[in-house]
């Protein structure tokens, strides 16, 4: 009788430690499943890819094949514990990535963001800010922040200040390294970078989301001309989406290069080439122009992996 109490008491010890790691494994999955992520919703440059009017190889069969076309980059913040999500870029290609968006997350958020993060006015940047106007979706105070120069700028010239007369949009300045709380577990905080600002300043972001950290530069002139390391900056952070728009120096003939002034991926990566492979693994290259081989080349892609670095890809959700 003893004996069988023993294993009884043992079986029964065991049913409860099970129940117990049962509970704890679905309530840490509830819990993980309302913890905010970032989802990439384009990876291309502002012309997107493939790329208006190019009959070259780099664009042949994008042109062919939906599957290789991608959308202008952009990134989104989603927040599940409050069913709210922002969007980082108002891209031309803005109305297919609302679309993207919805698929992704299966419809459980609003259509529309909460707001939307502009860095600069180029268009691949914020031309997309018309489709909420009243010839398209006549949307009702969409946030849009940006920068001062950019505040101005949208609020002075047309077509986007009749946005904002009409109340499609409304404007949220924000002040350079001051954190936006979106909600208790996501802020954003705004920095500038040196790029070509002809009509307003140009910004990168950094995002807390969650446990988190994540870095947001799509466009600078030049690693080496910003105030700030790249590299001390990638070591702060989880992940680093950053420029990447040309592979090298020879890719435009007949460009003066100087003239649309990017990090070649060439030169990240001999600035991160003595770093630790964890640390290169933060990074994710973003903001491809149609002519880089990362976007259509898949030996370039390999041999970037192989040094241990990795490119953004549309529809990666991080969590």
């Amino acid at each position: 009788m003893y004996c069988f109490g023993y294993y009884r008491y043992i079986w029964c010890s065991m049913r409860q430690f099970y129940f117990f790691v049962l509970v704890m494994a679905l309530a840490f999955t509830s819990l993980n499943a309302q913890q905010p992520y970032v989802v990439v919703l384009g990876v291309a440059q502002d012309g997107g890819y493939p790329h208006i009017g190019c009959k070259k190889i780099c664009c042949q069969n994008a042109w062919k094949q939906d599957s290789l076309r991608r959308y202008v980059v952009s990134l989104a913040i989603v927040d599940p514990s409050t069913k709210r999500w922002w969007l980082f870029e108002a891209t031309p290609d803005i109305k297919f990535q609302l679309e993207y968006f919805n698929q992704l997350t299966s419809n459980q958020f609003s259509y529309l963001p909460q707001g939307v993060f502009l860095t600069h006015a180029h268009i691949g940047h914020y031309a997309g800010l018309m489709q909420l106007g009243k010839e398209a979706l006549n949307s009702k105070n969409v946030k849009a922040y940006c920068m001062p120069r950019m505040a101005n700028y949208l609020n002075s010239n047309g077509p986007w200040s009749q946005l904002v007369s009409l109340k499609n949009i409304d404007i949220d300045t924000l002040e350079e390294n001051n954190p936006i709380n979106l909600s208790d577990s996501v802020s954003v905080i705004p920095f500038q970078v040196p790029h070509r600002d002809e009509y307003s300043e140009t910004v990168g972001y950094k995002m807390n989301v969650g446990s988190k950290l994540f870095l947001f530069i799509p466009d600078i002139n030049k690693w080496n001309v910003w105030k700030q390391s790249i590299v001390d900056e990638v070591k702060k952070v989880d992940y680093a989406f950053i420029d990447a728009t040309f592979y090298d120096e020879n890719e435009l003939p007949g460009v003066r290069m100087e003239s649309v002034p990017h990090p070649f991926v060439q030169e990240t990566i001999k600035l991160f080439e003595n770093e630790t492979n964890d640390l290169k693994s933060k990074i994710r290259l973003i903001h491809f122009n149609h002519t880089n081989p990362l976007l259509y080349n898949p030996s370039k892609v390999k041999q970037l992996k192989e040094q241990g670095f990795s490119t953004a890809t549309q529809g990666d959700i991080y969590k």
